[in-house]
């Protein structure tokens, strides 16, 4: 699953690798975002169309149907397996399709001698290049957070070796299949295929051990991806 990620490139960098035909016209910079340790709950900005077109806005890290608010933690990821059938998510299906822009993302992995410890590791492309997580969102336009508002991360199955971080891992997109799940104009059943078939395979990744500072949401900063030097790791 994705619990934390790092976002810090700026918006016309990823906007530039995602290379869209479409205008953003919520306007963006190229001011670095900076944010090494992106914790669920926290505001962070998204891409998703609107009445208009594509937007970036700031949106809540979590969702939940009106009927589920307060029964348990808002869900901050979604199986892809399910995300689109399922009744929970039946608002934001199909048309709550949207993007989160990132560098790479997180997972901790249980030490074998010591259950009680976990080593975090950073993943990210073999080619550094940026990544583009597919999502579901509501999200009303604006700087102002509105209630009801919030995303979720689509998450896939890991296999071919990434069992050995996580089960799960966050539906990665190639730049052109990012574009095509952003299309309002793609079918809900071809969007879906996209989703099930055509994420990036495990062999694209790699992954390294980082600073145990990033399991505290208050510690920011690129000092967190510091390659760290773990004694038997298997990776």
């Amino acid at each position: 699953m994705c619990g934390r990620f790092v976002q810090s490139q700026g918006l016309a960098d990823y906007l530039r690798e995602l290379d869209a035909e479409q205008d953003v016209i919520s306007g963006y910079d190229n001011v670095p975002i900076d944010r090494y340790n992106v914790a669920p709950g926290s505001r962070v900005l998204i891409l998703h169309n609107a009445a208009e077109g594509l937007r970036i806005d700031p949106c809540h890290w979590g969702w939940a149907p009106f009927w589920a608010t307060g029964k348990r933690p808002a869900p901050i990821n979604a199986r892809v397996e399910t995300v689109t059938t399922g009744k929970f998510f039946q608002p934001l299906w199909p048309q709550g399709r949207a993007l989160v822009m990132a560098d790479g993302w997180y997972e901790w992995v249980v030490d074998p001698a010591d259950p009680k410890r976990k080593q975090p590791y950073f993943i990210r492309l073999k080619s550094q290049a940026r990544i583009f997580m597919a999502a579901l969102a509501q999200v009303q336009a604006g700087l102002e957070p509105n209630e009801g508002d919030g995303f979720v991360i689509i998450t896939a199955a890991s296999d071919e070796g990434m069992l050995d971080i996580h089960d799960r891992r966050p539906l990665v997109l190639a730049p052109e299949q990012a574009r095509a799940w952003l299309d309002p104009q793609l079918p809900a059943e071809q969007a879906e295929r996209l989703a099930r078939e055509q994420c990036l395979p495990v062999a694209d990744f790699e992954w390294f051990a980082v600073s145990k500072d990033v399991g505290n949401m208050r510690n920011e900063g690129a000092q967190l991806l510091v390659l760290e030097t773990v004694q038997g790791t298997l990776f």
